[in-house]
């Protein structure tokens, strides 16, 4: 349920005109729905098969793009980190000007991966989900909805920089360590970033929920004290 107080806020602040507050919470929520996009990418939602591929259908009807192409490419990301078949990981052994650049091409190369590599069951997920991309603009036309023209705007701002903020902030300077990605201490934040930043943690065990993962930490530094002195922070050096 995350997502849902920062797209109502996002709503009541564009209808007031607070624009700057309402791209604040267009971003927010594009976070969170990030967040729930990955645990129904690794099945840790606590529904069934049927029930994590319905979010990530619903989630691709809001956010835009095809969270299934999202997922066949996450997915491959865990399994072959760091290798040519690691097309999410590209982002993370670029600069930052690099990864700018490159954002808007991100979202496009994980569709057409997905297409020509998914097979036919991937194919059919994906294009269900371009199908209800259809949906917002249809609705923001036939029913003269500013809001939802405005929303699907911003979605398509923060797809240009999905590479940035959901790949390459943990996963830059890596790519030649044992340890293939960034995590954070602190609690605002992690708090802030819905503890998103535990992402090393992720890695190792890709199976506990977001939620557990500030207790996974935890657990790890207490078994191997070395474990905190060696990880990268996501944000600083």
């Amino acid at each position: 349920m995350h997502p849902l107080p920062w797209l109502f806020a996002g709503m009541v602040l564009f209808h007031h005109g607070y624009w700057p507050l309402a791209f604040l919470a267009e971003f927010m929520f594009f976070l969170t729905a990030l967040r729930l996009n990955h645990e129904a990418i690794h099945h840790n939602l606590g529904f069934g098969s049927a029930g994590h591929r319905a979010v990530l259908h619903g989630l691709s009807l809001v956010m835009l793009g095809s969270n299934h192409s999202v997922a066949f490419n996450h997915l491959r990301h865990h399994q072959h980190i760091n290798t040519e078949q690691d097309l999410e990981g590209k982002a993370g052994r670029m600069s930052l000007r690099q990864v700018i650049v490159y954002g808007p091409f991100f979202p496009l190369e994980c569709h057409i991966v997905a297409l020509k590599e998914g097979g036919p069951v991937w194919r059919k997920k994906v294009l269900i989900d371009l199908a209800l991309n259809l949906v917002l603009p249809a609705a923001a036309i036939g029913f003269g909805l500013a809001f939802v023209a405005w929303h699907f705007s911003a979605m398509l701002l923060a797809q240009c920089f999905t590479a940035l903020f959901a790949v390459w902030i943990t996963h830059r300077g890596c790519d030649e360590s044992a340890l293939v990605a960034r995590t954070q201490r602190g609690r605002m934040v992690n708090a802030v970033s819905y503890n998103m930043f535990f992402h090393l943690e992720h890695h190792l065990f890709p199976g506990v929920p977001v939620k557990r993962l500030p207790e996974l930490a935890d657990r790890l530094e207490a078994v191997e004290p070395a474990f905190a002195k060696a990880i990268r922070p996501v944000l600083g050096r």
